[in-house]
Parts: C-alpha cells; sequence; structure tokens
C-alpha cells in the first residue's frame, strides 16, 4: 500500500460491520498502512437496519477518532465498509443512500472481500469468514473471484453462530415439553435465552406453561445476532450429542466451501471470524498442510478498499 500523495481527505477509515459488532480502523492517507486507532460498537450488518448500521458506523468512527485525538469530521475522511448484508443489492443501494451529506468518497464492499484482502493482504487464496453469519470467498491465482454460501439467515450461513444457535435452540424446545430431557445443555439454552427456569418442567402445569410462553416469546422475536448469542453455550457442551453432531456438521459445511472455492487445493486457507476457533478441529483433516493464519481482520482488509478508493480520486 503506497501513501497517496493528496492533502484533501486525509483519513482513512476501514469498516467492518457484521451481526455482533462493528469495528472502525483509522489511518492517514499519507501512511495508510499505520492504524492510528480503532473503535467498536454495535452490529450494523444491512439485515438489521440501514438505520442502525450507520449509527453503529458512526459510533465506531467517533470512537476511534477520539482514540486518536481527533473528533470525526466525516468531510475529511475516506471510508471504505466491509458489511454483512451488501450483496442484497436494495439493502446495499439503501446504505449509500443515506450515507452522511458531507462524507466525500464511500466504498461498500462486503465483509467476506474485506476479510479476505486483510487475510491474504490481497493475494491469492480462500477464506472461510466463521461468525454471526457465514460465507466462503476465493481469489484464483487468475484473478477470478469465487464465492460460496453467503445466501443469509436463516436459509443460509452455514457454521455460523446463528446457523448453530437456530438448530440447538430445538434441544430446549423439546426439554420444554418433555420430548426430551432437560439436561444441562438445556437449561443454559434456556437461560441464555432469558428463560427462567421453573419448577415441574417435566408435567403441563402452569410453571411448565410459562416457560414454554417465554420460550415461544423469545423465538418469534429472535434476530440472527440472538440465535448467535447462544454459540458460547453451545460450544462450552461441546460434547453433548446434540452440539457434537451440530458441530460435525458444521465441519462438514465448511469443507464443501473450501471445495467449491478451491477444487484442486491449491491456495492457502484462512478460516477467520470469532467462531474459526471453534469449528476448525471439526474440517477435514486434509485442509491441514493449506492452513495459514490471517495477516490482518478484516476491518485492516477494509482500510485497504479505503486506500484504493483514495487512489481513484
Amino acid at each position: 500500500m503506497k501513501p497517496v500523495q493528496d492533502s484533501r481527505f486525509p483519513f482513512l477509515v476501514g469498516i467492518d460491520g457484521g451481526g455482533t459488532g462493528t469495528r472502525a480502523v483509522i489511518a492517514r492517507r499519507d501512511a495508510p498502512t499505520v492504524e492510528l486507532a480503532r473503535g467498536e460498537a454495535g452490529p450494523s450488518g444491512l439485515a438489521l437496519g440501514i438505520d442502525q448500521a450507520w449509527q453503529a458506523i458512526e459510533a465506531a468512527t467517533t470512537r476511534a477518532f477520539a482514540a486518536a485525538g481527533h473528533a470525526l469530521d466525516w468531510s475529511a475522511c475516506v471510508v471504505g465498509c466491509g458489511l454483512a448484508g451488501v450483496n442484497h443489492r436494495r439493502w446495499r443501494s439503501a446504505f449509500i443512500a443515506m450515507a452522511p451529506a458531507s462524507l466525500p468518497v464511500l466504498a461498500v464492499e462486503s465483509d467476506a472481500y474485506t476479510t479476505l484482502l486483510g487475510a491474504h493482504g490481497g493475494a491469492p487464496g480462500v477464506v472461510i469468514a466463521l461468525g454471526t453469519g457465514s460465507i466462503g470467498l476465493g481469489l484464483g491465482i487468475d484473478g477470478r473471484m469465487r464465492m460460496a454460501g453467503g445466501f443469509g439467515f436463516p436459509s443460509g450461513d452455514e457454521a455460523s453462530g446463528a446457523w448453530l444457535g437456530l438448530h440447538a435452540i430445538g434441544h430446549a424446545q423439546r426439554a420444554v415439553d418433555a420430548r426430551g430431557p432437560c439436561d444441562a445443555f438445556a437449561r443454559d439454552l434456556l437461560a441464555a435465552a432469558g428463560v427462567r427456569l421453573e419448577d415441574g418442567l417435566a408435567t403441563q402445569d402452569e410453571a411448565a406453561e410459562r416457560m414454554r410462553e417465554a420460550l415461544l416469546d423469545w423465538v418469534v422475536g429472535a434476530s440472527q445476532s440472538d440465535y448467535a448469542s447462544l454459540a458460547p453455550v453451545i460450544a462450552a457442551h461441546a460434547v453433548h450429542p446434540v452440539a457434537a453432531a451440530l458441530f460435525a456438521r458444521a465441519g462438514r459445511e465448511v469443507d464443501a466451501m473450501v471445495a467449491a472455492l478451491d477444487p484442486h487445493g491449491h491456495l492457502p486457507l484462512a478460516l477467520c471470524g470469532g467462531l474459526a476457533p471453534v469449528i476448525a478441529p471439526f474440517i477435514a483433516p486434509v485442509h491441514a498442510p493449506r492452513r495459514t493464519p490471517a495477516r490482518h481482520d478484516a476491518a485492516h482488509g477494509a482500510l485497504m478498499v479505503a486506500w484504493r478508493a483514495a487512489s481513484d480520486v
């Protein structure tokens, strides 16, 4: 990354926005590889709403600038965003349309793309991003980009936190109905969903009915992020038969994405995202020789997007 010698818009901002949180990284335009500071805020995945996305991005960016000793001034920034949900064209268009009026340059890519840029420094490789959602992206030596998964929650996002939570909550539902055991795993899932444990669980008495109603209320209103919040509980009970089967299936889903992106098995492979360490033991051992740690995170990949956009103005 060579510096852009231009006094306009002196700051680069890289945004990594997903269903769990938002991270902003800032750098000077004349020193694009030197991180000045970063800030964090709530989720900005576009499926959760365009207004919420911009609020989270502004909050994270404000905190980053404050950490660097500056006030946020959008007019001085070139912003690169890597966001969950931008493959949905209507959401992407709405997001761009709601950008601050004073922001001179905004480049928007998927969070998978910025994860790929960060992980391999723009070089050919494969990334499987495993967080609230999931997606696979590969850049071949021929420059061709391939994508696997990424169809979104609840129909897609295999092996993600939300996917794990969606499938695991059934264990708690069966426990409430006495269709299955109310074991420690079920109790912890219920507690994570905010359902108070009542006496008389194995009967159809008033206490059990209150639990059923509380769990139903949670399920009806649960978002992608809410389901993903169950992932730590599932990981804590990884040896439980239900959880173990889910993780084994998650590993197979990752294997399928890798095979689709790199059928000949030649490219370096990086597993990224908060769930990557949890899922990694369940992927096929054949991938081990190609596994490589990510060079940088998705926020730095978004910073690269901002730098490239700055080079065009």
